[in-house]
């Protein structure tokens, strides 16, 4: 009742820090699988769906003030999909690994939105590895393999002097604690969707992973924050 109590209050148009407070005690809550079984529904989905601004066409990615409402409906997501099999169910039915990567595109060079951009990543890589249908859709119809690859760039600042070679700077310093995590993210997804690539069939695929394999060994050489993160992070 109390989820279900507040979920019909994010529905409706309340303040900012209103809707921060409520994401933030349903996202407690949903850790318990028990508390989930009543409230994981299509419509109490699409409430959340709709806070994350996953609808980039209808609700565009521009109210700075808004973004903290965006991580923590996102954060709220990857916790009822983990704990989930209906909701896992609902996200294939909703086309959430969709809407995901068009949020990730939204992103793309934009100042503030590393937050968004982690948990974004986070809830594709719980998709991919919890649902082999969504696994295949990101492979095969999301261009998912190109969309994270690009995530993992734009993470470690990847910089190019030649198609496939990326520029060293040994003077540069490590990572943010944000950079890093968002490439482990970034990663962690990229496996699950390339788990099953063991032939390349077309020149573009060849391309993309002889990319994704510049990228990689940039990653190798990149450190994070504290020594903890960079193991994380190789």
């Amino acid at each position: 009742k109390l989820c279900e109590g507040i979920l019909n209050i994010l529905e409706k148009d309340t303040k900012t820090s209103c809707q921060v407070a409520c994401l933030e005690a349903l996202r407690i809550l949903s850790r318990d699988k028990k508390v989930l079984v009543p409230v994981t529904t299509k419509r109490n989905m699409q409430i959340l769906m709709k806070l994350a601004k996953l609808d980039t066409v209808e609700d565009p990615l521009e109210t700075v003030s808004e973004f903290p409402v965006i991580v923590e409906a996102l954060k709220c997501l990857c916790n009822i999909i983990f704990n989930s099999s209906v909701a896992q169910k609902l996200s294939l039915e909703l086309n959430l690994a969709a809407m995901l990567c068009n949020l990730l595109q939204e992103c793309k060079d934009r100042p503030l939105v590393d937050d968004i951009k982690c948990f974004d990543l986070r809830l594709l890589f719980l998709l991919s590895l919890l649902h082999t249908d969504i696994r295949a859709q990101l492979r095969q119809e999301l261009q998912g393999v190109q969309v994270l690859t690009q995530a993992l760039e734009s993470s470690l600042s990847v910089r190019w002097t030649e198609e496939y070679k990326v520029a060293e700077d040994r003077d540069r310093p490590p990572l943010s604690l944000q950079e890093t995590d968002c490439a482990i993210e970034a990663l962690k997804a990229l496996f699950n969707v390339t788990l099953d690539s063991w032939n390349v069939h077309s020149k573009n695929e060849s391309h993309q992973f002889r990319y994704m394999a510049a990228i990689l060994r940039h990653c190798l050489l990149s450190t994070g924050p504290t020594e903890e993160k960079t193991e994380e992070l190789h």
